[in-house]
């Protein structure tokens, strides 16, 4: 064993010995907690406060507009990132303003 790696596992089963005394206190690390799951009624909630539609809802978390009637139906739960991107947007709805320029209704001149 070359010198450096055998003074590398020494150094570790030292600390493992101390900490096995109590003589050392591990790093922890604290997790965010998990997200919600999400109802169907939720998803269609926050797809109306939008005022979108489901192809805009899809565009809007990057998944499929199959995936986005599947949610509104039932037939399977939001996940991973998509749930987290759908919980910041019901807690802040102009969220998606800032990343995607929403078309604003205009009223045409009449001559």
């Amino acid at each position: 064993m070359k010198p450096k790696a055998f003074a590398a596992l020494l150094a570790s089963a030292n600390e493992a010995l101390e900490h096995s005394r109590g003589q050392r206190s591990l790093k922890t690390t604290s997790l965010p907690r998990l997200v919600e799951p999400m109802s169907a009624a939720e998803v269609r909630s926050v797809r109306k406060s939008l005022q979108a539609s489901q192809a805009v809802l899809a565009l809007y978390l990057n998944v499929s507009t199959k995936l986005v009637q599947a949610w509104e139906a039932s037939r399977r739960a939001p996940e991973g990132p998509a749930l987290v991107l759908l919980r910041m947007i019901k807690l802040q709805p102009g969220l998606v303003d800032t990343f995607y320029a929403r078309p604003t209704k205009s009223k045409r001149k009449s001559a």
